[in-house]
């Protein structure tokens, strides 16, 4: 008799897109892990990176905006949930493997700095070798995660992972579904806290934008979704019609101009630098103020390497603290 996961992947044999990846053709983990009875092997995936300490911690990191006062503005987590949702959305339209893209879209961002993009420009200039978010997200679900072990996640999770964004493209369709829901998510949801910021009004934005894609949020996204899923049914590739494509390029290219760029956005990014190079410095000059766990990875990894991976996975909060730690000074206390 079958058990669940074998079910399962029966299922996906019946039902899936001859494109889509099975489960059971895998290529598998680094390290051995005998099979689930109950899950296939990208639904234990997904549920590793679930319950990983780094995709919690994404809950206090930046999205666009720092410190925004007011609940409702996004943070790296709910970021991830909304690639999430749009990425299955498309997944299942186009009959592939929901649990691998959920599994992508879940762990695409768990390598980001704390404070947003302007964490990462400035790790990028400030370490050797450069930094940049996706190979950061691959490093944690392999290396850093579970004291040095990583996740151990399958092949294609990692690969989706690793080139959801850059030149580079995945070797499955799920993981090329993640680079456009993950376009799709940040677009329109940066639009939406902008609104919400009066950075912009709906006004601003191009009225011929607007007649390809939709006026509202919802709108924007569901001609998105549609679109791919239109365009790339029963073939070997994910693609939006040259029309939509643009359209969306030149809407985020307005997000650049008039969001990103904007006082609103920039005005604390200097500030928040200055606190992520003074940290780099200090732990770099002194590795004894790093806790005993990076210390003891500097026995495989340069003293730099160790600090950057260890103010990569900061939330905004504790690196404030840190440097308030460090840097402010103390009332003095009798005892």
């Amino acid at each position: 008799m079958e058990c669940v996961r074998q079910a399962t992947e029966r299922i996906e044999r019946e039902t899936l897109s001859p494109y889509a990846q099975l489960s059971e053709k895998s290529e598998g983990r680094e390290r051995y892990c005998a099979e689930c009875e109950l899950r296939t092997v990208y639904q234990r995936d997904r549920d590793r990176i679930i319950h990983a300490k780094s995709f919690r911690r994404l809950k206090h990191k930046t999205q666009v905006f720092l410190a925004p006062e007011g609940d409702h503005f996004r943070t790296r987590l709910t970021h991830t949930l909304e690639v999430s949702q749009i990425a299955r959305s498309i997944a299942r339209g186009l009959r592939l493997n929901e649990d691998l893209t959920e599994a992508i879209a879940l762990g695409h961002d768990l390598g980001h700095t704390p404070f947003g993009h302007s964490g990462e420009t400035i790790l990028n200039r400030i370490c050797s070798g450069g930094f940049r978010h996706y190979e950061q997200s691959l490093r944690v679900v392999e290396l850093l995660e579970n004291n040095g072990e990583g996740l151990n996640l399958t092949k294609e999770v990692r690969d989706g992972i690793v080139n959801h964004a850059g030149d580079n493209e995945a070797k499955t369709l799920e993981g090329k579904i993640i680079k456009f829901a993950d376009r799709i998510a940040y677009i329109n949801h940066d639009i939406d806290d902008a609104l919400r910021a009066g950075v912009i009004t709906k006004y601003d934005i191009p009225e011929k934008l607007s007649s390809v894609l939709g006026e509202t949020h919802g709108e924007r996204i569901n001609t998105l979704i549609l679109n791919i899923i239109k365009n790339s049914t029963d073939k070997n590739d994910i693609k939006m019609s040259e029309e939509v494509l643009d359209a969306m390029m030149s809407l985020r290219q307005f997000m650049f101009n008039a969001v990103y760029s904007s006082r609103q956005a920039k005005q604390e990014e200097q500030k928040a630098q200055n606190v992520l190079v003074m940290l780099f410095e200090e732990f770099v000059k002194d590795p004894t103020l790093l806790p005993i766990a990076e210390q003891r990875m500097m026995d495989w990894f340069s003293r730099e390497r160790v600090v950057c991976d260890y103010i990569a996975g900061m939330t905004d909060n504790f690196a404030v603290k840190k440097f308030d730690e460090l840097f402010m000074p103390k009332a003095f206390t009798m005892f």
